[in-house]
């Protein structure tokens, strides 16, 4: 993501998310190919389990996520590292559907704020049509019905018997959006992902904001503690983590804005060794459960190749901590998957799995500023009555993902928080002039902030997606709502899901309309796996303590 600096200036960094998509699976030859014979998925995904299965250190999860988003679209999570919640990934509309994440800026997972990198916007002149011309078969006080028919899916999947509530947190939201630890909903979520490491051209994992990190004083910290002690969010995290003892705590490495580094560095043995050897000693010193690698995105085959053997290298060296510090304990491995084909059609998907605990899907940002017409963000599914405001949907992600491999209950379903505006548009599917202030990013609204003064909500249930529209100003904004978070949560239930995973934390609200508290109350049991509190080769007293001194 961006640097700390940056991050008071520009909160985008959560903006591209929905563009991050899964790659076809390679087999050993020199394009990818698609399987469109059952006969050869299931070829494939038997070997892929074999595979697996052969392999000693390689530990599977269960969960992980994807958009689908136009090939044209790049971004996955907001790559600009604002201090400011925005999508991680950016959707386009193209032959293959896939979601983008946008940076932090954005309301995604993603780093700052970075608009997709095929995405163009153009003010368009809005026609003069009825003020319900875009809004077919839609109904107010979003009322979400039964779930559509999965078209070729087949079998229902049975769920797993716990699920993951994973939340995105920001180190540059104790800024603009003044959002702290302390208020995460630590009793509510099962992974806290702490966004974003930065890497170094050698290939180390370093703090991008020591300040945030590391330095800042809370109210109950002392400034007369002996010793080399953590402060900042390193050292609330850990305590939340000693209150709430199912709460993993885990690196984000990357973003949309530090995703540029991965390619030099993935490229060579030494970059991937020492990319791996420095993510575990941060997760030592920072007294943390696992690392997610945030890398929008891998471009060709190389790339997808060099992915596969990062994430071996790394499972290798925690396995090796472990085995010296932490016997028994097994430190997790997740990734920001992407929604979009043209991207996870790229990526060696299969390959990928045995060393991934869960792939965390960017399914948002399928509509925003990048694109001529309005449209939903975060659908499930393709609207039958108006496919010009579905241009990607996560169900196609979601098959996708699974037909080349992936355990359903490794992909964790992402969600929102926060939504993207268009303005001077007649309904869904039409076009518009400007995006409008947001919160903190230009067309990005925390979903805090959400519905707007004069806005109505409605409910789309052909395409199981929420926005409100305010037929004065005829802005309309698509984003999660606690009827359509509660749909998303018999959709992943349903397909056998891991789970969910939010960007980002500063966007929620809090009580009955929480987001991130609906799905805890609708997944019902949350992954029991107790967090590790035992560092005993971190840099820091204090972590080293078990939080005994420097507290």
């Amino acid at each position: 993501m961006l640097p700390s600096v940056f991050y008071l200036l520009t909160p985008a960094l959560l903006a591209a998310p929905a563009l991050a998509a899964p790659r076809l699976i390679k087999l050993n030859a020199q394009e990818d190919i698609e399987l469109q014979c059952m006969a050869v998925t299931v070829t494939i995904t038997s070997t892929a389990t074999l595979w697996a299965s052969t392999l000693p250190s390689a530990s599977v999860g269960s969960q992980g996520l994807a958009p689908a988003v136009d090939p044209a679209a790049t971004t996955q999570r907001t790559a600009s590292q604002d201090p400011l919640p925005g999508p991680k990934e950016t959707p386009q509309p193209s032959p293959a559907v896939t979601a983008v994440r946008v940076s932090p800026s954005d309301v995604s997972k993603s780093a700052p704020n970075d608009p997709p990198p095929s995405a163009s916007v153009a003010s368009q002149a809005v026609p003069n049509v009825s003020p319900q011309q875009g809004f077919p078969q839609v109904s107010p006080q979003e009322a979400p019905q039964t779930l559509q028919p999965d078209g070729n899916a087949t079998t229902q999947a049975t769920p797993p018997s716990s699920f993951r509530n994973a939340l995105y947190f920001t180190n540059w939201g104790i800024y603009g959006a003044n959002f702290q630890p302390q208020q995460l909903p630590a009793s509510q979520v099962s992974h806290v992902l702490y966004a974003f490491a930065d890497i170094a051209s050698d290939g180390e994992v370093k703090s991008s904001d020591t300040y945030a990190d590391l330095q800042k004083h809370y109210p109950t910290d002392s400034w007369n503690d002996q010793g080399n002690n953590a402060y900042g969010c390193v050292k609330q995290m850990y305590l939340l983590k000693k209150k709430n003892r199912k709460m993993k705590v885990l690196l984000s490495i990357g973003g949309w804005t530090y995703s540029p580094k991965f390619p030099p560095v993935a490229a060579t043995e030494a970059g991937r060794q020492r990319f791996a050897s420095s993510a575990v000693k941060l997760l030592q010193d920072w007294g943390l459960d696992g690392i997610d690698i945030d890398w929008e995105y891998p471009s060709n085959a190389a790339e997808a190749q060099n992915f596969v053997l990062l994430l071996q290298v790394c499972r290798q060296a925690l396995d090796d901590y472990a085995a010296q510090h932490a016997p028994g304990y097994h430190f997790l491995i997740t990734i920001a998957a992407p929604a979009g084909p043209q991207h996870y059609n790229i990526m060696d998907l299969a390959r990928m799995d045995p060393w991934i605990d869960a792939w965390h899907l960017m399914a948002y940002d399928y509509a925003g500023s990048w694109d001529s017409t309005s449209g939903h963000q975060s659908n499930i599914y393709t609207s039958t009555t108006n496919p010009q405001a579905t241009k990607f949907n996560t169900e196609q992600a979601v098959r996708d993902y699974i037909v080349r491999g992936i355990p359903a209950d490794k992909i964790v379903l992402g969600i929102p928080l926060y939504g993207r505006s268009f303005e001077a548009t007649t309904g869904l599917g039409q076009p518009y002039n400007g995006i409008g202030a947001g919160s903190i990013q230009s067309g990005v609204w925390l979903y805090k902030d959400l519905p707007r003064p004069g806005a109505q909500e409605m409910y789309d249930d052909s395409a199981k997606a929420s926005y409100s529209y305010d037929a004065n100003t005829k802005e309309l904004i698509s984003y999660d709502t606690v009827s359509s978070a509660v749909t998303k949560a018999q959709y992943l239930l349903k397909k056998g899901l891991g789970g969910a995973v939010f960007w980002e934390a500063s966007g929620d609200k809090t009580g009955a309309n929480s987001l991130v508290g609906t799905l805890a109350t609708q997944l019902g049991v949350l992954d029991p796996t107790p967090n590790l509190l035992i560092y005993p080769a971190s840099q820091y007293d204090n972590i080293r303590s078990g939080m005994t001194t420097g507290t």
